[in-house]
């Protein structure tokens, strides 16, 4: 199921002895667009303390209640590794954060260490997703010491077309059950007034960190026949077939 990034922000984290915190922002990989880690803000508990989770560790999504449950004790978190909140998170950081805990990383195996799903359950990504995430891991591995992103950060990043800006990034939807970033939600307010837009992240064509941009595969008008998207746009298989049915179209090797 495809969750909001912005709405999973604030969810409260209870572990198996209590109330750890709440969600404070989400960090993901710029190869695979994965959320590799939730931040937690400890909140009254442990002040001014921000620890980190990777999604592995984290239980159903119970939104109803807007609650994860981990299998972890307080006195377990409270003495995990400290991140510097103001710092990005390196490698190293992560090492020393799976190193306590005894977890495998995720980039050990060459597979997503998650949650385990059914087949009949799988979400929309399609084969050549997976195929993309094995290539982007084996990227991220050849580069090093590589800083994950924010999605609080990124969230108001401009769009570029390679003929002009489209809009900004809004928001992102994440696949629940595998942690991926499906979609970008583009709010296109000062080129298109009144319309949002999907984008994947198969179309980036990169990310200028210092100047907060997205470059983006192709012109405008290929995101504006595209389809439009509000909050009772109906994502389901068919939808997700359609929208990379165009865009394959438009790069059949992007």
């Amino acid at each position: 199921m495809l969750q909001n990034a912005t709405a999973i922000k604030g969810y409260s984290i209870v572990a198996t002895d209590g109330p750890l915190g709440s969600v404070s922002d989400l960090l993901f990989d710029d190869f695979s667009w994965k959320i590799r880690w939730v931040v937690v803000d400890t909140g009254d508990w442990l002040p001014g303390r921000k620890v980190l989770l990777p999604t592995s560790v984290l239980g159903h999504l119970e939104s109803g209640e807007r609650k994860f449950t981990v299998r972890l004790t307080k006195r377990e978190v409270e003495e995990s590794p400290d991140i510097d909140a103001h710092l990005p998170v390196s490698r190293q950081m992560e090492v020393n954060v799976f190193d306590y805990y005894g977890w495998s990383p995720y980039w050990g195996s060459g597979f997503y260490v998650g949650r385990i799903m059914d087949r009949s359950e799988a979400a929309m990504p399609l084969m050549k997703d997976h195929l993309w995430e094995a290539e982007a891991q084996s990227l991220q591995k050849s580069k090093g010491d590589q800083n994950l992103r924010s999605t609080e950060v990124v969230t108001g990043y401009h769009i570029h077309a390679s003929d002009g800006e489209i809009g900004h990034v809004e928001d992102f939807l994440i696949e629940d059950m595998d942690w991926s970033i499906h979609y970008i939600v583009v709010d296109t307010k000062n080129w298109w007034p009144g319309e949002r837009v999907l984008i994947s992240p198969r179309t980036i064509q990169d990310i200028n960190w210092s100047d907060k941009l997205v470059n983006l595969k192709g012109i405008r008008q290929s995101v504006k026949d595209s389809h439009t998207y509000n909050k009772d746009t109906l994502i389901d298989r068919a939808y997700d077939r359609k929208f990379h049915s165009y865009y394959d179209e438009l790069w059949p090797n992007g």
